[in-house]
């Protein structure tokens, strides 16, 4: 066990770890400034679509030895295009909960990120079986 300390192997291997953990983090963050910046570049799109689907995505956060943890809910949807293509957008709580699965209207977004959808008002039945 001295030749891990005495010999430098202990300090090589923390050096490595560190800079695993530090480049990682880096990665991380320039990844996310290149997408808020591609988004930024993209044009506003405002397109008719239809919502088919829901989800949530829950996160657990840890609170240490003595302290309670928390969690967050991420809220996303998706949505079909006239086209027929299919996109998901991550929405604020209270915008998931006013979408229902069927609703059809105007969704606008930039890039990946959902800016807003105006529902149609008229009562037009939806089949979601091709959905399913």
């Amino acid at each position: 066990m001295d030749f891990f300390f005495s010999g430098g192997t202990f300090y090589i291997l923390f050096m490595i770890m560190f800079v695993s953990i530090f480049a990682i983090v880096m990665i991380t963050i320039l990844k996310e400034l290149f997408t808020w910046n591609k988004n930024n570049h993209s044009p506003v799109l405002t397109v008719y679509a239809t919502v088919i689907d829901k989800r949530e995505n829950y996160r657990h956060r840890s609170g240490g030895v003595n302290h309670v943890g928390s969690s967050i809910t991420l809220y996303y949807v998706s949505f079909e295009v006239e086209s027929g293509d299919r996109m998901e957008f991550r929405v604020r709580g209270d915008e998931y909960g006013l979408l229902v699965k069927g609703d059809q209207g105007q969704l606008t977004f930039q890039g990946t990120r959902y800016l807003s959808f105006e529902r149609e008002t008229n009562d037009i039945y939806y089949d979601d079986s091709r959905y399913q």
